[in-house]
């Protein structure tokens, strides 16, 4: 635990007490405050029974957020070779000239 921090995380009204690295604090603090936001909203937008049901909906949202941006980042990745390629094609033919 060399190095490491104890610290308490509050997630839907509950403490959560973690040990981290130092440089994981502020992302653990940020994701918790954007947690806490997204379950104010859905309680107030929508009908919610259950807190579970709220948090399950706040994870989905998290990690479809994530694999959009994994999709989007492959995308972007293709195009990027693509465009490559035509540059590589374009400068073999000028110095064939």
């Amino acid at each position: 635990m060399d190095g490491k921090l104890k610290i308490k995380i509050s997630v839907a009204d509950r403490v959560y007490p973690l040990t981290v690295e130092p440089a994981q604090e502020e992302g653990l603090r940020s994701a918790s405050k954007k947690i806490d936001a997204m379950i104010k909203q859905f309680e107030e937008n929508y009908a919610v029974r259950d807190k579970q049901d709220v948090l399950a909906m706040c994870a989905l949202q998290f990690a479809s957020q994530v694999e959009q941006k994994q999709i989007d980042n492959t995308n972007d990745g293709l195009e990027t070779i693509e465009r490559i390629k035509r540059l590589n094609l374009l400068l073999d033919q000028y110095l064939e000239n």
